[in-house]
């Protein structure tokens, strides 16, 4: 079954690449959408966000994320060095605001993959960005990748259900659905939005 786009504004031949904003409900398979596209097409550039999060087993520090204490996620708000940030499950996250300058002056196309409250902000901060909402099939296959991760306790789980629903709701806040019924459709989608294609 396709991935459906409701919504999609095709993007000019003659724009290039521009920052795409990838979010969507814990669980929702935003990192596997976005891992099969990378494998597909390195030159698509993903912001690597920094959090005050542990590391989870086999994730690399600079890779996955850089995982930094709080105080250095404090120093890096003060000072302006992020281009958002947000608090979800007891943990910061944040995304380096000169990377992604860099990149995007240079015409590279730029994905960051964020919750619902990054994306908003980044909106704010920079509203020519593209904003894709990626959508579960349907809430029951929702909770059923949440649970069947295996990696958190049941406190932690219902607490990303709990933001599931507020972030579901948020959807009509974008400029593109992608509904994630395939990880291959998805992500061709996805690049056929950023106009790498």
């Amino acid at each position: 079954m396709a991935a459906t786009p409701r919504g999609a504004t095709p993007v000019p031949p003659d724009v290039g690449p521009r920052l795409t904003v990838l979010s969507g409900p814990s669980g929702v398979g935003k990192s596997t959408v976005v891992a099969h596209m990378r494998k597909e097409h390195p030159e698509v550039w993903l912001s690597v966000s920094a959090t005050t999060r542990r590391p989870r087993p086999g994730e690399q520090h600079g890779v996955h994320y850089f995982f930094v204490t709080d105080e250095e996620m404090d120093k890096l708000i003060a000072n302006g060095e992020l281009l958002e940030w947000a608090e979800f499950a007891g943990n910061r996250y944040g995304t380096p605001r000169a990377a992604v300058q860099e990149r995007l002056e240079k015409g590279e196309a730029v994905l960051l993959e964020i919750d619902l409250q990054g994306a908003r902000l980044v909106r704010e901060s920079m509203p020519e960005a593209q904003l894709v909402f990626l959508a579960p099939p349907s809430w029951e296959e929702l909770v059923r990748r949440l649970t069947g991760r295996g990696t958190e306790p049941p406190e932690v789980i219902k607490r990303r259900l709990e933001a599931a629903k507020i972030e579901l709701a948020a959807e009509p806040e974008f400029d593109t659905t992608l509904v994630n019924t395939s990880v291959e459709d998805v992500a061709r989608e996805l690049l056929a939005l950023m106009n790498v294609v």
